[in-house]
């Protein structure tokens, strides 16, 4: 059974980083390669640049929850919800890119 984990391509949990804008401050997220693979997935599934994604997402968790206290950890866990089928209905989509 650990093989199946343990040899995988080391290239997939590189960290990467990178550089974005989030409610107009530049800041840089950090992140294993996997996850930005699947992040890249879910803006493209709905018509967005990442880093629009990104600022999509950030500014909407503020807007509910009046802070993203750790915002790293949000994009890992948005990385599962999207695995396991949680994904936006299509007025969300639209309601994004407009």
């Amino acid at each position: 059974m650990c093989e199946i984990f343990a040899g995988q391509d080391p290239a997939r949990f590189e960290c990467v980083t990178r550089s974005v804008r989030l409610s107009g401050h530049a800041t840089s997220i950090r992140l294993e390669a996997a996850f930005w693979n699947i992040i890249d997935e879910i803006a493209s599934s709905q018509g967005l640049t990442t880093p629009k994604f990104l600022s999509t997402l950030y500014d909407e968790v503020a807007q509910r929850q009046g802070e993203v206290p750790n915002f790293t950890s949000l994009l890992r866990t948005t990385c599962l919800l999207h695995l396991s089928g949680g994904r936006p209905s299509a007025a969300e989509v639209t309601a994004l890119r407009a």
